[in-house]
């Protein structure tokens, strides 16, 4: 096997041709080649540094190459942490990541590097680039400036100690959570205990029981059914068991994931706060939300205060409104006793939107097998964005047979990319959630083919409810909307036509632009051609009913005030704890976390609530300090969306020239150019937010 620097070699993890060997690599692949990666790109790193020529070609470009080395191989193992965990592989990502994290560091602060850059942008050099290629190197300047090139002695040594631990806390805490969620299972025997729960929950609930081995016979009809707080399991449980004790057991189980014992994350929350805050100061920032909002598209907190500010005040009566309805229907039902609690409130709503709406989510996922949705997925991609999809399973090595793997092409034919899908939920070895992250990138420098483009390939993963037997996955309208959204991020990455590796999809894209796709193709789940082009009853074939297609639209702003304060709950309380919260004090995260939902919850949090032990966005992701983001770039979505609702979604030819132009914007430009200047090139004006409270009812 032969990496790109023509290296032999037997481990996987060096074979740099083509996509990574997922059928080949092993936990103990893992230190071995990511050692001899680390001293070869030393190697050559250390060559650039003895002769920085300050131009695109001389520095810019090895420096991409490296990256992509690195990513290739060290970004397998981390994808494999996430789909296919194991504690082999936890220990071996452990032993190389300090190693990693050191080698980043050494790149981010090297003194010749940073003044080639300088040099790059004040000598001759920089008016022979393109706009794209100043970008970039004023990102590389930023980035330098940011990992602590300006540092020098005790402050750079502390700098880099905190930037290694911060990243050894970040992957502990994901771990514990996985294996916090992993702890807790019931074995339910009674037919008692699943009272209203739907045929599909039993069928699941079953076929888990009999893959943990202490139940080969159990059955949908005679059980036993085994509850999880995995989320196929957990979220129907709670909108339909009519058992509340187990209710109860469950929802305080998922709110107090990962906080006691071995698996606390209470201490790496708290001490990951000191860190970042520690950090941010020493780069000449107050706190750490001044320095994650100076990469951003927001220009400082105060902006984003106001904006979440003002969709609070536009939810806040709606939700209570939700509540007081739910209230209403429990209290009247004469199924319901004493004050309503926080296991009652998805029970009770769920009675209420099948009342008000006239359908269960049961009957709609009868309609909605995963293997139609992604037909019509794949379709309504083809008629907006002019392209092409092809499913080509078993052409390259994937780390499970669920994983599918789907051919991209333009319309002349040629392939332009390609994504891998891993749709169920395996709560064994999969963290849970859904993300899209890059398998490699489109970028002429790191092709094997001189003069063209790498094609783009994107992981898109997903932890819907997987098939039971020989019947297919059967989708909630939720995990649709989680599809399309993911699809969403992957078309960015894919359908980028910047062949500078460092701009190329949503590389260089600012974070709280960075789920405009996401969002804006979760708007086509609810136009009528959409829905009927992805429906198909498991049974008959037959697509959605009309009837029933105008009942999901006039639900879709259910509750939707409810909906807007949690998500400007997690955003609030994540600016909070980096803003204003000092981590040494005596305000503790959870103080916190309930002194926000003063403000922006109906119901108070339980008082043992511990959902931030289980936060993984701002502690174990990339959304500290940038959680906002979600409703920041809902404004530009609905708003991009508004544009195909103004010129009419029933005119084919309108609609076919607005994607044609959203392609050749926000998906192709990537992060070629500012966000706002990329979302005027789609809109003709800067972006408003009437559109997000209109379709979500708030306006």
């Amino acid at each position: 096997m032969n990496d790109s620097n023509g290296q032999q070699d037997d481990n996987p993890l060096l074979d740099m041709s083509g996509l990574p060997k997922f059928d080949c690599i092993q936990a103990e692949h893992v230190v071995p080649a990511i050692r001899e990666l680390l001293s070869d790109l030393e190697g050559d790193f250390q060559a650039l540094e003895d002769d920085v020529v300050p131009t695109w070609e001389g520095l810019v470009e090895p420096l991409e190459r490296m990256g992509d080395r690195l990513s290739f191989s060290w970004g397998a193992v981390g994808h494999l942490l996430g789909v296919k965990n194991s504690d082999a592989m936890r220990e071996a990502e452990e032993e190389m990541q300090p190693s990693v994290v050191v080698f980043s560091l050494r790149q981010g602060q090297s003194q010749a590097v940073y003044e080639g850059l300088l040099a790059m942008r004040e000598g001759d050099e920089w008016g022979r680039l393109d706009a794209c290629q100043h970008r970039i190197v004023e990102g590389m300047i930023r980035d330098a400036k940011h990992s602590g090139v300006g540092l020098a002695g005790e402050d750079q040594e502390r700098f880099n100690a905190i930037a290694e631990e911060s990243a050894q806390l970040a992957t502990k805490f994901s771990n514990n959570v996985l294996d916090a969620t992993k702890a807790f299972s019931l074995m339910l025997t009674d037919e008692v205990e699943v009272v209203g729960l739907p045929e599909s929950w039993r069928d699941l609930a079953a076929q888990s029981a009999r893959e943990e081995g202490d139940a080969e016979n159990a059955t949908a009809q005679t059980g036993p059914w085994r509850l999880t707080l995995d989320h196929p399991s957990l979220q129907p449980f709670l909108e339909h068991g009519k058992n509340r004790s187990l209710r109860e057991k469950l929802y305080r189980s998922y709110v107090t994931r990962a906080s006691e014992g071995e698996l606390d994350n209470a201490p790496i929350i708290a001490r990951t706060l000191q860190l970042k805050r520690e950090m941010a100061k020493l780069l000449g920032y107050d706190t750490f939300a001044e320095l994650s909002l100076s990469t951003k598209m927001a220009e400082n907190v105060g902006v984003v205060d106001s904006l979440l500010e003002k969709l609070r005040v536009a939810s806040i009566d709606f939700a209570k409104n939700d509540l007081a309805e739910i209230e209403a229907l429990a209290n009247a039902s004469g199924n319901h006793e004493g004050a309503l609690r926080h296991w009652d409130i998805t029970y009770w709503a769920e009675r209420l939107r099948e009342q008000r709406y006239d359908y269960s989510e049961e009957e709609l996922r009868s309609y909605f097998p995963f293997p139609k949705v992604l037909d019509g997925l794949l379709a309504l991609a083809e008629r907006l964005f002019d392209v092409k999809f092809a499913y080509a399973d078993g052409e390259t090595p994937v780390w499970h047979p669920d994983v599918r793997f789907v051919r991209v092409f333009d319309r002349s034919g040629d392939q332009i990319a390609a994504f891998l899908l891993d749709p169920y939920s395996r709560p064994s070895e999969k963290r849970g959630g859904a993300w899209m992250d890059e398998c490699v990138g489109r970028s002429t420098v790191c092709s094997d083919v001189p003069g063209q483009a790498r094609l783009p390939v994107a992981y898109l993963v997903c932890n819907q409810t997987p098939p039971v037997g020989d019947s297919p996955s059967l989708m909630t309208f939720q995990e649709i909307e989680t599809l399309f959204h993911e699809f969403g991020h992957g078309l960015q990455h894919m359908l980028t036509r910047v062949d500078h590796g460092l701009a190329s999809g949503i590389r260089n894209v600012e974070w709280d632009a960075v789920e405009l796709p996401s969002q804006f193709m979760e708007n086509w789940a609810y136009y009528k051609q959409t829905l009927l082009g992805i429906s198909g009853h498991v049974e008959t074939g037959e697509p959605l009913p009309d009837a029933l297609y105008d009942k999901i639209v006039a639900a879709r702003t259910y509750r939707a005030g409810s909906m807007m304060l949690r998500q400007l709950n997690f955003g609030m309380t994540d600016l909070e704890l980096h803003h204003q919260h000092d981590p040494t004090g005596d305000e503790s995260a959870f103080d916190v976390q309930r002194r926000v939902s003063e403000r922006t919850a109906v119901m108070q949090p339980l008082p043992e609530d511990r959902f931030l032990c289980s936060f993984g966005h701002i502690f174990a992701g990339g959304y500290s300090a940038g959680y906002y983001s979600y409703k920041w770039a809902e404004v530009l979505s609905a708003d991009a969306f508004s544009a195909f609702e103004e010129a009419g979604l029933e005119d084919e030819v309108a609609v076919r020239d607005l994607g044609r132009k959203f392609r050749d914007t926000v998906l192709a430009l990537g992060g070629s150019q500012a966000p706002g200047e990329v979302f005027e090139a789609f809109r003709g004006r800067e972006p408003q937010p009437d559109a997000l409270l209109r379709h979500a009812g708030l306006a």
